[in-house]
């Protein structure tokens, strides 16, 4: 481990990142980095829907609040496992209700909000094939979206800057 890697990991301890935002925004890339560079796992919450939730999003239709319950509930439970030692967290986030239920499960979770212009996440999103998450959602994602409020801890990143600068924008926050 690299100096940088250990001031980096210090930094982490106990907190939990949750890498927001929308469809294409680029959670999975800089959640990863994020947590290579922290020293703490890496989950992606992608991963936790139901094949319920994946067959309707593949579908073209849009999770309801009730969709979302059991994994948000799940992404929560993922993080209290973690909450120990830290950990990052790729997660859509949309909504602060969504982030009230995962702040549930740590003291200290939180958030790195990646945004950027529609016409970027659309073409993120086509670059994607086979991609259960199809473009024609990501006017009703960008709909729900509900940016990060003043009493939220967190940062808000465009999406156009590098992953190495986000992550180190995401690392100055960290502190």
């Amino acid at each position: 481990m690299t100096t940088d890697q250990s001031a980096d990991q210090s930094a982490s301890t106990a907190t939990t990142w949750v890498v927001m935002g929308v469809s294409g925004c680029g959670k999975s890339k800089i959640g990863a980095l994020l947590a290579h560079r922290l020293g703490v796992p890496f989950i992606e919450g992608d991963a936790f829907h139901s094949a319920a939730n994946v067959a309707k999003m593949s579908a073209g239709v849009a999770l309801t609040d009730d969709d979302r319950r059991d994994w948000l509930l799940t992404l929560q439970g993922e993080i209290a496992r973690h909450a120990a030692g830290g950990v990052v967290l790729g997660c859509s986030s949309l909504k602060r209700a969504y982030r009230d239920v995962l702040r549930g499960g740590a003291a200290d979770v939180r958030f790195a909000h990646l945004a950027g212009p529609r016409a970027v996440l659309a073409e993120r999103m086509s670059d994607r094939p086979g991609h259960y998450m199809p473009v024609s959602l990501l006017d009703s994602q960008l709909a729900t979206l509900e940016p990060l409020q003043a009493d939220e801890a967190g940062v808000t990143l465009d999406i156009r800057d590098t992953p190495e600068q986000l992550v180190e924008q995401i690392l100055r926050h960290s502190a």
